[in-house]
This record gives C-alpha cells, sequence and structure tokens, in this order.
C-alpha cells in the first residue's frame, strides 16, 4: 500500500458490561469492526448472547496518516433485521508516533520505563489514564475504551504497532 508508514495491530479482548440488544432474550450477539480511513474495514467473530463477550481476537490495519484515528464500532448481528450498534470509540494513534520519534534512544531504555501517559480526552476514549511503556524492543499499552452513543459499556484492547520507516522495521506493541 503506498504511502504505508506501519501496520497496526488491535487486540480486541473483552467488552464489559455491553448494552442490550436483544430484548427478548434480554442479551446481544456481539462483535468489533475496527476501521481506518475510508478503506480499510476488519471485524471479530460473533459473540452469541452475551453482554460481557470475550474475543481474544487480532485486527490487523495499515497506518496511512497517524492524524486518522482508528475506529472502533460494536455491534449486535441480528438475523432477520440490520445489525444494531452497541457503541463507538476511537484510538488516537499519534501518541505511538511521537514516542517513536525517540528513534534509536528507544534500545537504550530499560525494559518496563514509561514512556507516556496518555489521558483521557477528545481525541480518545479512554475510560481511565493509560501509560505507554517500552518492554524489550516494543511499546506496550493496555486501555478500556467507554463507549459513546450507547446507555452503557466498555472494550478492552491492546494495541502492536510495527512502524516502516526508512525500510527498517520497528515493532511497538501498545
Amino acid at each position: 500500500m503506498e504511502g504505508m508508514i506501519g501496520i497496526l495491530r488491535l487486540r480486541i479482548k473483552k467488552g464489559i458490561d455491553l448494552a442490550v440488544r436483544d430484548r427478548t432474550r434480554g442479551s446481544s450477539d456481539p462483535y468489533v469492526v475496527a476501521t481506518l480511513g475510508d478503506d480499510q474495514r476488519t471485524k471479530t467473530k460473533i459473540v452469541r448472547d452475551t453482554l460481557n463477550p470475550e474475543w481474544e481476537q487480532d485486527l490487523t490495519l495499515a497506518i496511512i496518516d497517524p492524524k486518522v484515528p482508528v475506529k472502533i464500532t460494536v455491534y449486535d448481528k441480528d438475523t432477520f433485521s440490520h445489525d444494531d450498534t452497541m457503541g463507538i470509540a476511537y484510538v488516537d494513534v499519534n501518541p505511538y508516533v511521537e514516542c517513536l520519534q525517540m528513534g534509536s534512544d528507544l534500545h537504550h531504555l530499560p525494559v518496563g520505563t514509561k514512556l507516556e501517559t496518555v489521558q483521557p480526552n477528545e481525541h480518545n476514549h479512554l475510560l481511565e489514564e493509560s501509560y505507554i511503556i517500552w518492554n524489550e524492543d516494543k511499546l506496550t499499552q493496555d486501555m478500556v475504551l467507554q463507549l459513546t452513543d450507547t446507555e452503557s459499556g466498555a472494550v478492552e484492547v491492546q494495541i502492536e504497532i510495527t512502524l516502516i520507516e526508512n525500510q527498517r522495521l520497528i515493532t511497538l506493541k501498545t
């Protein structure tokens, strides 16, 4: 893909207290769709009859522009009608790119070094602050994203980014 600066892998871990969309059963059949820009879309499997699904599934997207956030949408699968939206959250890619600008200095840091504290703000839907941590040639970050446009719900996510820079790969797990 022309202009690609990196590969972003989202580990969609689980949903927490998602909204009921199948009222007759008091449950939902949730799945997650991750999009980046207008051209990239990938999704998880459907987990039936639960408001606390465990996906533990990786979704991969190509980073073209670090200013474009990743959109995470949770849906309820319906058999006889359109799937219902259960909530939306965004992940800002920019903090990872900023950390990578440290370049080769990263490799001299001890394992477990906190590189940046990411606060909940208008560019992301973090439920609480989260840390980008250096961990053996990787940046790691676990986060819980509060879903918007819904009455309840959050999604636990981990991000891994492989940055392509001057034909050199740098792996980050955030």
